[in-house]
């Protein structure tokens, strides 16, 4: 058990499916004309940590001023009616019209600054949460379980036991005193699956009679893309990985799935449908977007 105990230093869907994406950070935003009554005077940037721009343009980018800001951007010219925004890990790209001037492409994204900046904001604390150090598979190592860390104990036995104090928030393995991290990373994660079973076991008949629909069966998935899945007969798949996360986000996945039985689309309908049974569901959706999946743990 040397190994365990070291120190820690501490696309479109098919027709027929709809799914609910790992990653639904970037958007895709038409330019909106300007209003006509005067916009209150609020710096449009404030409270957000903007990202350093360098002196230097970056090759095949333009750079505007926006607010004393300077502001990268890739431009591509396209077949479309209106000019898109996308923000990806390099920053801000935009999609528009080959008859559009340019000068009125930068005014469309002065008009947008304030998304614009809060989400470069996101996305550099994305990434900065990507560079936190993975955890410790080890005696004393931490993992999340709806929403709160737990303590892994690592006990040498030759039985494959495993037990759960949730007043100590610790989670007890057994493993020979030969085992190496592996074993250990196999046995947490088939408790993590066996925890998520029981808890969608659990909360999928609660929303499936509030929203009066049946789901004909419901399975586990390890997809690296989805948090969830509905089909039109009513086949429910939901990722295991939402153990992780509180109850509420894991609600607002089953309430998302279930409510695909009543509109199997993402249309204005579907989303009050979503909301007639979990209110919140906005900023759990949002919590679900902003948090990055290469921050848990590897198994």
């Amino acid at each position: 058990m040397k190994l365990l105990r070291q120190s820690t230093s501490q696309n479109s869907p098919e027709p027929q499916q709809l799914s609910l994406q790992l990653d639904l950070f970037s958007s895709d935003f038409s330019a909106q004309p300007p209003v006509d009554h005067p916009a209150p005077k609020v710096s449009p940037t404030a409270g957000l940590q903007l990202p350093l721009v360098p002196t230097i343009i970056p090759a095949g980018k333009r750079r505007v001023i926006v607010n004393e800001i300077a502001l990268d951007y890739v431009l591509v010219r396209a077949k479309r009616r209106t000019i898109g925004f996308l923000i990806d890990d390099d920053g801000l790209h935009i999609r528009a019209p080959k008859w559009v001037p340019v000068a009125e492409i930068e005014s469309a994204i002065r008009e947008k600054q304030r998304w614009i900046f809060a989400k470069l904001n996101e996305r550099r604390e994305r990434s900065a949460r990507r560079l936190q150090p993975q955890m410790q598979w080890c005696d004393g190592g931490t993992l999340p379980y709806l929403g709160t860390d737990i303590t892994l104990r690592i006990a040498n036995h030759r039985s494959a036991g495993i037990a759960f104090d949730e007043e100590m928030r610790e989670l007890t393995v057994c493993l020979p005193v030969d085992a190496v991290e592996q074993q250990l990373k196999d046995r947490v994660q088939g408790w993590l699956q066996h925890e998520a079973k029981r808890i969608f076991a659990e909360r999928l008949p609660v929303y499936a009679e509030n929203l009066g629909v049946q789901y004909s069966t419901f399975a586990m998935s390890s997809a690296a893309t989805q948090w969830g899945s509905c089909t039109a007969d009513g086949k429910i798949r939901l990722n295991w990985r939402l153990i992780h996360f509180t109850l509420p986000l894991i609600d607002y996945v089953i309430a998302h799935e279930l409510s695909h039985l009543r509109e199997m689309n993402h249309s204005p309908r579907f989303w009050a449908t979503v909301q007639s049974v979990f209110p919140e569901f906005q900023s759990a959706r949002k919590a679900l977007r902003d948090h990055a999946p290469e921050t848990l743990p590897i198994f």
